[in-house]
């Protein structure tokens, strides 16, 4: 987490398509990742004073977690102070030390995603709307600011405890997992399939975490790690490019398990990977 505002100008110098925020709201040492350590919203704020034209994605927000009123706000305010950068990226939540503590039932987390997500989008596309959800109601009263668009591109994380068909029709994109070329390519084939069926000639991205320990030797195999690989840059070029050739639109890179200095990493791959990629439907 040190110097992250020099490696945001960094990584927006270089090219680099979007910076990515997760929302952890408690420490869980069992679970064994803190995040990015801050509050995703206010992080994104700081980091989009520092910028200028890289977009700003969350991925991903845990609605169940949150009161819709208040993200609905967060992120039409992160929109507009970043003029129209936000990616909204959304999902059920996954740690269970979580739902306790903010006193929701984990097994009812898919339903209230669905209405906490249908709540954010009503009050963020009107006006003085009457709005009445399990929890809550808006009367008399409007939230503001509304984002700089109709609606803020919005894309769901893995299924979050929801069915692929609603995904397509409900969501702007898809956020997926790390998997062997061959394997993931049968999942954006069905993707592209669902989204096809749900919603006709209407194309829906389909993104992708990694992560990756770029290691310093250029020419060294991939090695598997947790949901991504060690290896050198000749093979994530080779590993981008067959991402890219199956149809996945985005890859959000993770230096979380990386052992050299994250700005060395960002600086090899905007310099020696990205121009590899800098055409139309690019896996950046």
């Amino acid at each position: 987490m040190l110097h992250q505002v020099a490696l945001a100008k960094r990584a927006e110098e270089l090219g680099f398509s979007a910076l990515w925020f997760r929302d952890v709201p408690l420490r869980d040492p069992s679970f064994g990742d803190v995040g990015q350590v801050f509050d995703p919203w206010v992080y994104m704020g700081f980091i989009a004073a520092n910028t200028s034209k890289i977009a700003l994605g969350t991925a991903s927000i845990a609605l169940p977690l949150r009161h819709p009123l208040h993200t609905a706000k967060a992120a039409a305010s992160v929109d507009q102070l970043s003029n129209g950068r936000l990616l909204l990226g959304v999902a059920s939540g996954d740690r269970p030390v979580e739902f306790p503590a903010f006193n929701i039932d984990p097994e009812k987390r898919g339903e209230i995603f669905r209405e906490n997500l249908e709540v954010i989008r009503k009050v963020q596309r009107t006006s003085f709307e009457p709005v009445t959800w399990g929890s809550g109601e808006l009367v008399g009263a409007d939230l503001i600011p509304k984002p700089t668009t109709k609606e803020i591109p919005l894309f769901v994380t893995g299924h979050s405890r929801q069915s692929l068909d609603w995904i397509a029709q409900h969501s702007g994109g898809w956020i997926s997992y790390p998997r062997p070329p061959q394997f993931q390519q049968l999942i954006v084939e069905n993707w592209r399939r669902e989204v096809m069926e749900q919603c006709g000639d209407v194309y829906k991205p389909f993104l992708q975490s990694l992560y990756i320990d770029l290691d310093a030797s250029p020419s060294l195999p991939p090695m598997p790690i947790h949901l991504g690989f060690k290896l050198g840059r000749q093979y994530l070029i080779e590993l981008l490019g067959a991402l890219q050739e199956i149809g996945v639109d985005h890859v959000i890179l993770n230096l979380k398990y990386g052992r050299r200095p994250a700005d060395e990493v960002i600086e090899e791959i905007g310099s020696y990977i990205m121009p590899n990629f800098r055409d139309d439907n690019a896996a950046r």
